[in-house]
């Protein structure tokens, strides 16, 4: 067993604060057309880019989000009764490539960039994730093997027989989760399958990195039996977070968050069962636990791979560019059995599709720059 990676996954904060009456006038007829349209519009404010979503959601007027490392952005109506008008959630490639301080950094300079004003007491952090991901081909998870430290209580966490889900596929069990959010909850689960049910192939560049730097070749994605990677997760919430650890502002987070995530890993344990001793608090950590389990004092701010968001990009196009070619021939190879076309013929009837195209095109030229430009916008943050 070896680590691949390790870092923030998720970042969920509140701003005390209000977007400017500029930013409002600016926004909202384009949010009235993206309605209509029902569809994303791109705008540019102060030197940031956004696709700006068509809908809003739980008293957020705005929905705003920026590529090609995802950031999402919720904006109120400003109301002067209402001062938390802003939300930002962080996802994971964005924490992953750069790290907390870049992420940090960032999200003060946009909002600056946007005119929003704010001073360090008025940012409140809800939500915080932590991964470990580790390549583990031979581990097989059994959701008995988790127990509740015994300094545990029921404040804390609730009982697992209560609160333990597991999932299982193929007659073995891909993720256990123990705990409930917005409290803490933590995670076992097969994240090479996920990566691979839900197309991330950024995470295979990542891993390899890894593997790079450390003078070992590059993990096969094909090879099941020699690159099965768990993660172990700690979600950490607004209970656990502001409740329990005083946790809102980054200079709480600064000086709190390395025991939020050494607690989790001493009240929630996988453990190796000890058939000898009935006491399951004194069974020993599972060899897997002990690689993923964090350090108190240790700097967890700057945890991060190298992998560029150039690179990002370059991989989701390419994954993109593959579906949509996929896509394309289905569709092709549908319309011409559609149209009676023979085995034998059906090269040749690809080849003159390109044709058909041209003439659909020379026919209507204007839908047709249209709809480039409409592509061009929908992708330009990995075109």
């Amino acid at each position: 067993m070896n680590i691949l990676h390790r870092g923030f996954d998720r970042l969920e904060l509140s701003i005390e604060a209000n977007i400017p009456p500029e930013l409002f006038e600016y926004l909202d007829p384009i949010r009235e057309e993206a309605e209509d349209a029902r569809e994303s519009r791109a705008v540019s404010y102060g030197g940031a880019e956004f696709d700006l979503l068509p809908h809003g959601v739980q008293g957020y007027r705005f929905i705003l989000q920026s590529g090609p490392l995802p950031v999402t952005w919720f904006f109120k109506k400003p109301n002067a009764r209402d001062p938390w008008g802003i939300r930002i959630v962080v996802g994971s490639l964005m924490l992953a490539t750069r790290g907390l301080g870049y992420v940090r950094t960032h999200i003060a300079n946009t909002l600056e960039r946007l005119g929003v004003r704010y001073g360090p007491r008025q940012v409140s952090i809800g939500r915080t994730d932590f991964c470990v991901d580790i390549l583990a081909p031979e581990f097989e998870l059994t959701p008995e093997n988790f127990v509740i430290h015994s300094h545990s209580n029921r404040a804390d966490h609730l009982t697992p027989e209560d609160h333990r889900l597991s999932n299982g596929k193929s007659g073995r069990f891909t993720s256990v989760t123990v705990g409930k959010m917005p409290g803490r909850q933590v995670t076992i689960y097969d994240k090479r399958l996920e990566v691979t049910d839900k197309r991330k192939p950024i995470w295979w560049e990542l891993w390899n990195e890894t593997r790079k730097a450390e003078g070992l070749p590059p993990l096969d994605p094909k090879d099941r039996s020699e690159s099965r990677i768990w993660r172990v997760e700690v979600r950490a919430g607004k209970r656990i977070m502001k409740d329990r650890w005083g946790i809102t502002t980054w200079e709480d987070f600064d000086a709190k968050f390395g025991d939020v995530i050494a607690e989790a890993f001493e009240k929630i344990r996988y453990c190796e069962p000890d058939p000898t001793d009935s006491n399951r608090a004194r069974w020993p950590n599972h060899e897997i636990w002990d690689i993923a389990k964090v350090d108190a004092d240790e700097d967890l701010t700057e945890m991060r791979s190298h992998v560029g968001a150039s690179a990002v990009k370059e991989v989701h196009k390419a994954d993109q560019i593959k579906m949509i070619l996929a896509l394309t021939l289905g569709n092709c190879t549908t319309l011409a059995a559609l149209e009676g076309v023979e085995n034998d013929d059906l090269q040749g009837y690809m080849q003159d599709m390109g044709e058909r195209l041209r003439m659909e095109i020379q026919a209507d030229p204007e839908r047709a720059a249209n709809k480039l430009s409409k592509a061009k916008e929908r992708y330009r943050f990995v075109g």
